[in-house]
Parts: C-alpha cells; sequence; structure tokens
C-alpha cells in the first residue's frame, strides 16, 4: 500500500494541472512524432520510432505515477490549520543557534517539496525534526557530519 502524502490545495491544482498537461498536450506531441516516424518507413529498423515509443513509455509511466500520488494523498484544510504547534502546510520561522541566522519555510508534503523556494517536505530530516514543536522550541536537526544542528522556532504562520 502506498504511503498517504500531504498536498496543500495550491499542491493538489499543480499536480491536477501537471498531469492534465501530460494527458493532453504530451500525449498527442508523442503520438504526432510516432505518426512522422512510421512514415519513414519499416519500423523494424527505424530509430526515430524506436526513440518515440520509448517516450511514450516513459510519458505514460510518469502519468500513472502522478494518478498515483493523487489517489493517495490527502488535502490540507488550511482552514484548520493552527499556530500552536508546527504541522504540514504551516509556515515557520526558525533561527539557527549557532550562526544566529533566521530562516522561514513552509512545511508540504514530500510531493510539493522544493528547498530552492523554502518548501520543505515534512519526510525531510529538518521537516521531521520540527512538526509537532512549539514556538520557543529548539529542536535538534542530526546533519552527515559533526555536531547537530539547534534551530529555535521563532514564529508559526498559517497561511
Amino acid at each position: 500500500m502506498p504511503k498517504e502524502l500531504f498536498l496543500t490545495p495550491d499542491g493538489l491544482n499543480e499536480l491536477k494541472a501537471k498531469i492534465d498537461h501530460l494527458s493532453t498536450v504530451r500525449r498527442r506531441e508523442v503520438a504526432q512524432r510516432i505518426k512522422e516516424a512510421r512514415e519513414f518507413g519499416d519500423i523494424s529498423e527505424n530509430s526515430e520510432y524506436d526513440d518515440a515509443k520509448n517516450e511514450q513509455a516513459l510519458l505514460e509511466k510518469q502519468i500513472a505515477e502522478l494518478e498515483e500520488k493523487l489517489r493517495s494523498s490527502s488535502v490540507i484544510d488550511e482552514d484548520a490549520l493552527t499556530t500552536d504547534v508546527v504541522s504540514v502546510g504551516t509556515t515557520v520561522h526558525v533561527k539557527d543557534q549557532k550562526t544566529e541566522k533566521s530562516v522561514k519555510y513552509r512545511l508540504v508534503g514530500s510531493a510539493e517539496a522544493n528547498p530552492s523556494e523554502s518548501k520543505l517536505s515534512n519526510e525531510s530530516p529538518v521537516g521531521k525534526a520540527l512538526v509537532g514543536h512549539k514556538r520557543g522550541d529548539i529542536v535538534s536537526v542530526p546533519v552527515p557530519r559533526g555536531p547537530a544542528r539547534k534551530l529555535k522556532i521563532t514564529k508559526i504562520e498559517a497561511d
């Protein structure tokens, strides 16, 4: 049984849009490539045809995986979010106790995670460490080398 994924309403819309794009636009593009490759003649020795069929198989696999994510996901009710504790869907401000640097993270499910946009998965080491803690708590985050990072939760926002 696949594990449950958490999605924000925005993440759900993005996932649906991606599935829609792949199922319509990309499928048509790949079908057109296959059609054009067939026109080159004998398909048994046609590398264009083989390449297009491989692309089609990869596309169908990607669509199936995204649809499975959609089926096994739970959408976070943003109206029910509280600022009492860190949970998926909240934005948390933390201050590194060693460097004094403050950072803001939005906790999301693994399907939406994008560290470059400060969207951390609830399954990441930092996300796991923060979930369930309150404002003022100092959490310890294991790092590959050296002592664990200590992060103080300075603010929790429900967007």
